[in-house]
């Protein structure tokens, strides 16, 4: 008995009170990651995205925030890292078959009776945040990290690309991991950068220095005199092979015009009674009185 006659409470139940309060607090947490959009702090619904440091975002909400990038933005700070829409992964999911939607927790303050819209395709564990699953960053097929240890393989399970163990992408992992996948983000940034430098292509002037340059080293004198003195060589060689060409194609076309003015007409004798007869001078065609027409109907042909 206390001393105003109340009854005192025992050890483990002085205990349970906040052991109660931080077991909420995680459930909370675990469902602020797994349930809601980081940026937009929606429900997540498909299509759903990664970034790089494994956190997960609506798709619109991503689009609007690039399109908007106002740092007065609620939750901004969590999607900085984010350039371009190429910078998150479009997530191929798993729909759970016992999943109905959220028509048994309409608040959503309850996590132990929620049940996860997706799961894992190999062994069936629920995405709820209680266990841990990775994105392959280049299929962005989703998978539990049990499966992956489970079945070893170069190869994904769902369609089958072929993947690294530097493209797995640790979803919603702690401070220390998202730390980690920072640096491997960084990293691969500046070598796409680099490679994009290197990729540039070089211009038609840089070129012809070059082979300029490379010519002259490569003659007798090594000054640039050779340089220039074969190249003239070069473009008088071209001309003078360009002159004998058209000589040669004038003097053809001046020979087959001189062959047909020299061809020998046929003489009238020679005529046959066919080509004399497609002119109206033939005898075939004139025609006598009896035939010609009235000319008071038609014209009179008289010849």
């Amino acid at each position: 008995m206390g001393c105003d006659g109340g009854t005192i409470p025992k050890r483990h139940e002085l205990v349970k009170g906040p052991k109660k309060v931080e077991q909420v607090d995680k459930n909370a947490e675990l469902v602020a990651r797994w349930y809601y959009c980081t940026l937009s702090q929606e429900k997540l619904k498909k299509p759903i995205v990664a970034c790089e440091l494994g956190r997960l975002y609506n798709k619109d909400a991503v689009i609007e925030f690039l399109l908007d990038k106002s740092p007065d933005k609620p939750h901004a700070d969590s999607a900085a890292h984010l350039k371009s829409i190429k910078n998150v992964i479009e997530l191929n999911l798993s729909d759970n078959p016992v999943w109905t939607g959220d028509k048994g927790n309409t608040k959503g303050d309850k996590y132990d009776d929620q049940c996860a819209q997706f799961i894992c395709p190999v062994v069936g564990l629920e995405m709820n945040g209680r266990h841990r699953f990775c994105v392959l960053r280049h299929c962005g097929c989703v998978f539990s990290e049990r499966a992956l240890k489970e079945i070893k393989t170069d190869v994904c399970h769902k369609c089958g690309a072929r993947f690294q163990e530097s493209d797995l992408i640790l979803l919603n992992g702690s401070k220390d991991e998202v730390e980690e996948l920072r640096k491997k983000m960084e990293e691969r940034r500046l070598k796409a950068r680099m490679e994009k430098k290197s990729k540039k292509p070089r211009t038609v002037e840089s070129v012809v220095t070059n082979a300029a340059t490379a010519e002259g080293a490569a003659g007798p004198s090594g000054t640039t005199d050779g340089t220039k003195k074969s190249a003239r060589d070069k473009i008088n060689f071209v001309s003078s092979s360009n002159c004998a060409a058209d000589s040669v194609s004038s003097e053809s076309a001046a020979t087959s015009s001189s062959a047909a003015v020299k061809r020998p007409l046929p003489s009238t004798d020679q005529k046959s009674e066919a080509y004399k007869s497609i002119f109206t001078s033939h005898s075939s065609a004139k025609r006598t009185k009896d035939q010609s027409s009235n000319w008071v109907t038609h014209t009179a042909y008289y010849f």
